[in-house]
């Protein structure tokens, strides 16, 4: 149980930046008319961005 609960923990950066950085992107996106990049949804280019950024986050262990 504490080997999983640790595994969770080491990528939750990446799954806060696919479960809630990307929607807010997206969202953030549309109500601006920022339209998306190389013909994608707004949501894949906020899970591209947010999953970039969380993976980023869980390598090196902060966000900045």
């Amino acid at each position: 149980m504490q080997q999983g609960l640790k595994a969770i923990f080491f990528i939750m950066p990446f799954l806060f930046g696919i479960g809630f950085i990307a929607p807010v992107t997206a969202e953030l996106m549309i109500l601006a008319g920022i339209p998306a990049p190389a013909g994608l949804t707004p949501l894949t280019s906020g899970l591209l961005l947010g999953g970039a950024w969380g993976l980023y986050a869980t390598i090196k262990g902060s966000w900045l």
